[in-house]
């Protein structure tokens, strides 16, 4: 019924663009690491008024076998501030026909009123004891995209099995049913409810749990700029500030407000470093600010910039995790009662990402895990530690997703924000700064130099044939022993559960079908993995040095950790021979 995606599929056929039509028509959208992500547009793997009424009947069918409550406790829907013209598509209306299936059926419905932050949604499930909620969201993808989160009871995303019986349910139901179409239900139904003001205001107050200095941040001089990258997070992030006694931070005028082109930077992802914050460090430099947050459109994840001797430094989503870790740790040393178990604490990362929280676990006796990449494998794991009585202070991945304290079971870039900002503020009260303090705890719990970056490949085919190439490497079912001049010492194949390290040669993670993701240990004490990514066109390396405490020679881990990366891609990428784009092209 939406004139503009029919008009679409209409003019492929008129214009014989078969080819087109047959990518468009013959697959449909499967859950990746963040849900359902995809361009906006005609067909049945785009995003689209009818796609998202399908999944949405999938959902229900599925809800109504699990939950025999599931009409009393009802479901929750969010949603940012994306949308194309071209298609008539947009976050709200994807938002307001999402509710409408669930309307339709009987289904009570927590609709907020108003775009908020991604996660909003896991902790109304949560607040609300909803039996499920749904994001729609594309995070920090590109503007042609958007997205379609689900979150389950536990306020975690959902994994297997639930997506995968999702899907078969999906596929039962295509045709739409009476009402699913009416998204003006969400204005009419007794069963509609607007949970804006309570989460919001149950949100803020559970952030205080995490608040330390108040006194100081109340007197501080310190100034902050944020940014909200033309997404939700500027009233939010405002309103976490003063929940923590701060002066409100700076906003950039130009990138305050929602805009679903992200007309001010190149691509909507803070991640992307110095040159997507420019905005945002030059009102900085005019306005004596020290630090720089920055939240990406949906606010779950947190870039931060600081500001020494003239230039500015941007922090990688690992080095923020060191800092993160340090603090929360330290934090809880300082309030815990006197009979607190140290054994009793955790802290957790994806696989990919830098393994400084380890270090500092196995220095202060606290236990640190690995997931699977994806929020949705922490989330899920943090809830079962706290359903057996553990405490979890911080869990993290290295694509600046942080999630500090329990409050929401995903990653939160608001709570970051203001965490980020006490801290800037103690560390000055003893005349240090961020990076200061960094290097600090580099040098008591070992240096921990790791660099990411990707390649695109838009073709599907060549990437397989990369990953294939190094499980039949010199000969068949033979995985490579050295790169170049560096020995290989383990092999992780995730993608097919196979680990050279463990005794029975099987991955201690869940095996991971739907992606591609091998890493390697090498005899130097670098780790690299080399994934496909679950919601863009790209291959990912990730590399680490772990030196251990007193290895402080930091050029030469950096240098060694470069020439190892360069192998690596040589090797085992070889983009000249695979037409893949580098990154800064």
């Amino acid at each position: 019924q939406n004139q503009k995606t029919k008009e679409q599929i209409e003019s492929l056929l008129q214009n014989g663009k078969h080819e087109e039509l047959r990518d468009r028509l013959c697959c449909r959208l499967t859950f990746g690491t963040a849900g359902l992500r995809s361009a906006m547009g005609a067909g049945f793997c785009y995003i689209n008024d009818l796609t998202v009424i399908q999944s949405t009947q999938g959902i229900y069918k599925y809800l109504e076998r699990c939950f025999s409550d599931f009409k009393q406790r009802g479901f929750v829907v969010g949603y940012d501030t994306r949308g194309q013209v071209t298609s008539n598509c947009s976050s709200k209306k994807l938002a307001k026909l999402t509710a409408a299936v669930l309307l339709a059926k009987d289904v009570p419905v927590y609709f907020f009123s108003t775009y908020v932050p991604t996660p909003f949604v896991p902790y109304a499930v949560q607040q609300l004891k909803a039996v499920a909620g749904v994001m729609i969201t594309a995070s920090h993808n590109r503007k042609e995209d958007n997205g379609y989160k689900v979150y389950w009871e536990n306020g975690a995303q959902i994994t297997s099995p639930h997506d995968k019986e999702i899907i078969k349910c999906i596929e039962e139901c295509v045709e739409p049913w009476n009402g699913s179409w009416n998204e003006n239900l969400v204005d009419t139904s007794p069963l509609r409810q607007d949970p804006l003001k309570k989460i919001c205001d149950c949100y803020m107050e559970d952030l205080k749990k995490i608040c330390y200095h108040r006194e100081l941040n109340m007197q501080t001089n310190l100034k902050f700029v944020h940014t909200s990258f033309h997404g939700v997070g500027h009233d939010y992030v405002q309103l976490a500030f003063k929940a923590f006694g701060f002066q409100p931070p700076i906003p950039v005028p130009e990138q305050k407000d929602p805009d679903p082109d992200f007309s001010t930077v190149k691509c909507p992802n803070p991640e992307e470093g110095e040159s997507v914050l420019e905005l945002s460090l030059r009102l900085a430099e005019k306005e004596n600010a020290k630090v720089v947050v920055a939240t990406d459109p949906d606010a779950d994840r947190l870039a931060v910039a600081e500001q020494q001797n003239g230039c500015w430094k941007v922090f990688t989503g690992n080095e923020l995790a060191a800092l993160f870790g340090w603090w929360m740790f330290s934090r809880w040393k300082e309030t815990c009662p006197e009979d607190a178990d140290v054994k009793n604490v955790y802290m957790l990362a994806t696989t990919v990402s830098s393994k400084i929280l380890r270090a500092i676990a196995l220095k202060e006796g606290f236990h640190f895990e690995e997931t699977l990449p994806g929020f949705k494998w922490i989330g899920s794991r943090v809830k079962d530690l706290l359903d057996n009585g553990k405490e979890v202070l911080f869990a993290f991945e290295e694509s600046i997703g942080f999630m500090c304290g329990t409050s929401v079971l995903d990653k939160d870039g608001v709570s970051a924000a203001v965490v980020i900002a006490e801290m800037a503020t103690y560390l000055e009260s003893k005349n240090l700064t961020l990076a200061q303090k960094l290097i600090e705890i580099y040098e008591m719990y070992g240096y921990h130099i790791s660099k990411t970056s990707y390649f695109l490949c838009y073709d599907p085919p060549t990437i397989k044939r990369i990953f294939e190439k190094l499980r039949n490497f010199d000969t068949s079912e033979s995985y490579p022993n050295c790169c170049g001049v560096y020995n290989i010492l383990h092999v992780r194949d995730v993608t097919t559960g196979y680990d050279s390290s463990q005794q029975s040669k099987r991955s201690v993670l869940p095996v991971s079908k739907s992606s591609q993701m091998i890493t390697f240990t090498f005899q130097n004490g670098c780790v690299a993995t080399l994934r496909t990514s679950g919601t863009e066109p790209k291959i990912k390396y990730y590399a680490e040095m772990c030196a251990l405490p007193g290895q402080s020679d930091r050029t030469m881990l950096e240098e060694e950790l470069q020439k190892l990366i360069e192998a690596l891609i040589e090797n085992f990428l070889e983009p000249d021979k695979n037409g893949l784009i580098w990154r800064s092209a």
